[in-house]
């Protein structure tokens, strides 16, 4: 995510990788706090593959500084990235998150939903943080207080997204069919 996260964010204006730390950074929460030691090496991987340029600039009173820019291929890169994510990064919450924080880059309103009906298809099937003998475990089984309410929070979250990614297929595909599962 952290390489999704670098292009998306050049493709929307080049920056100083400061700067764009300080932006991935915001994206991920403190939670996922992103160090120079990731950074620097995915930039410069980035850098090599040709997907970034670095490019000198006058600096306010101070010296040079190195603007980080996306080329036409890196700009092809987070297309195929957004349009073609990895299971993982559509099951995995913060993943998710940070793939529909660029998901705009997506010039097709078609293509944007295809993503979009990948997620809500995962949110739609039956799950649960626990499970007894391999059958998820409903809210009203779970005994211990804390755990239902993991669950009832997760369902309340789940629901509210789904609601948004139907709303939002609709809209982009201009029918009400868009929030049909998908058989």
């Amino acid at each position: 995510m952290l390489t999704l996260s670098i292009l998306g964010f050049l493709a929307e204006r080049p920056m100083h990788a400061y700067e764009l730390r300080r932006r991935i950074s915001d994206l991920m929460g403190h939670n996922r706090p992103v160090s120079d030691g990731a950074l620097y090496p995915a930039i410069n991987r980035l850098r090599q593959a040709g997907h970034l340029e670095r490019q000198a600039e006058p600096g306010d009173s101070a010296p040079p500084r190195q603007v980080l820019r996306i080329t036409p291929a890196g700009r092809a890169e987070l297309l195929r990235r957004l349009s073609e994510p990895k299971e993982t990064e559509i099951t995995d919450g913060g993943s998710f998150f940070t793939l529909l924080a660029f998901l705009s880059q997506i010039p097709d309103p078609v293509r944007q939903a295809a993503v979009l009906r990948r997620r809500l298809d995962f949110l739609t099937r039956p799950g649960s943080f626990f499970s007894r003998s391999g059958t998820p475990v409903r809210i009203k089984d779970e005994e211990d207080r804390y755990r239902r309410g993991m669950m009832i929070m997760a369902r309340a979250a789940q629901r509210a997204e789904r609601a948004w990614l139907e709303e939002t297929l609709s809209e982009l595909l201009g029918t009400d069919a868009a929030v049909e599962p998908r058989s």
